[in-house]
Order: C-alpha cells, then sequence, then structure tokens
C-alpha cells in the first residue's frame, strides 16, 4: 500500500480551557499514532473569529497537522472527530508532492525571506 501525505485542519469549541485543548489535540494526534501515521508537523494557529457561526459559536481554536499514513488512516482519524462534540469542523486533504515541498519551505520561513527579498528588489 502507498504512503500518502495530508494534512488536516479542525476547529474545537470555544468554550473549552487550555489543558481541554491540549487533551483534545493530543488524543487526535494519539489516534494517528496508534493508526502507523508520522505526524510530520503540528500547529496551533489558535483562537480565530469563524467566517460564520457553527453551533451558535463565532470563534474556534484552529489546529492544523500533517502526517503521512496508508489504508483508511483518514476514515479512522475523522470518524473520531464526528465522534467528539468539542470538534466543530474539520478538513483532510491529500498533499501531492509540491504541497508537501511548500509546506516544508513555508515552516523553514523560506516564504518570507523571498518576499522580503522580492520587496527589496523593487524598493531599489
Amino acid at each position: 500500500m502507498e504512503v500518502r501525505n495530508y494534512e488536516t485542519v479542525f476547529i474545537l469549541t470555544p468554550v473549552l480551557n487550555e489543558s481541554q485543548v491540549q487533551e483534545t489535540v493530543e488524543k487526535f494526534t494519539q489516534v494517528l499514532k496508534e493508526n502507523s501515521a508520522d505526524i510530520v508537523n503540528q500547529e496551533s494557529w489558535g483562537l480565530r473569529k469563524l467566517a460564520y457561526p457553527i453551533q451558535k459559536k463565532s470563534t474556534g481554536y484552529y489546529f492544523l497537522v500533517e502526517f503521512t499514513g496508508e489504508g483508511n488512516i483518514v476514515d479512522t482519524l475523522e470518524l473520531a472527530f464526528r465522534r467528539d462534540e468539542r470538534v466543530i469542523r474539520f478538513l483532510t486533504t491529500v498533499l501531492d508532492k509540491h504541497a508537501v515541498s511548500y509546506n516544508q519551505r513555508r515552516r523553514n520561513g523560506e516564504m518570507n525571506q523571498q518576499k522580503a527579498k522580492q520587496q527589496s528588489e523593487a524598493a531599489a
């Protein structure tokens, strides 16, 4: 079976406190690890305003997890999301090799360096 790269963004309800948020995120990373996925990157984007209210909430805690896995790993993860009332939205996408290299460059801070270089060249 082929190992694929995935990225999932999920939003947790804003009524949780810091330790509940951490506990929930760990629960989902544990689901991935138990199903032999490798977590490449994890980011907490913090409490953000939603584009539209979901379950009468206007904000939510955003998280991004980038991982590699095979088989029905996404089905297993999304089933865990659906069963947890603390998750108000989630989206998982398959990453192609271009997206994987883009994410790697973004994590290494290369995107900001390129922008700064372009801006300084434009100013000159």
